[in-house]
C-alpha cells in the first residue's frame, strides 16, 4: 500500500515505515502530523485517483527531526562590468516517519 500526497507545494510517495523529508512544518520532534491532501492511493490491486484529492484518505506520520539541506551557492556574474554576487542558501525540511496510510 502506498499513497501520493501533497505538502508544501510538492508531491511525495509514502508507504508505511518510510522516512520522508517534506518542506518545513511547524511541529516538534515526536509530534504526530496528518496529511489529508492525498492525490492517489494504491491498496493491493485497487488504485484510486482523486479529483483533486481522494475523499477520506490521509497519511499519518510522526516528526523525527527538523533539519537543513547542504548549502548551495548562488553566483551572479556579469563579464566586463565588475559585478559579482555570491549568496548561500540552505533549505529547511522536516523528516517525517510514515506510520499509516488510511484510504
Amino acid at each position: 500500500m502506498y499513497a501520493i500526497f501533497q505538502s508544501g507545494g510538492h508531491q511525495y510517495v509514502a508507504t508505511p515505515d518510510d522516512v520522508v523529508r517534506v518542506e518545513k512544518i511547524d511541529a516538534d520532534a515526536g509530534q504526530q502530523v496528518t496529511f489529508d491532501q492525498v492525490l492517489a492511493v494504491r491498496d493491493g490491486d485497487s488504485f484510486t485517483v482523486g479529483a483533486p484529492y481522494v475523499p477520506g484518505a490521509k497519511v499519518v506520520g510522526q516528526v523525527l527531526y527538523q533539519g537543513k539541506t547542504p548549502k548551495i551557492l548562488v553566483f551572479k556574474y556579469k563579464p566586463k562590468k565588475h559585478y559579482k554576487k555570491i549568496r548561500g542558501h540552505r533549505q529547511a525540511f522536516t523528516a517525517v516517519q510514515i506510520s499509516s496510510v488510511v484510504s
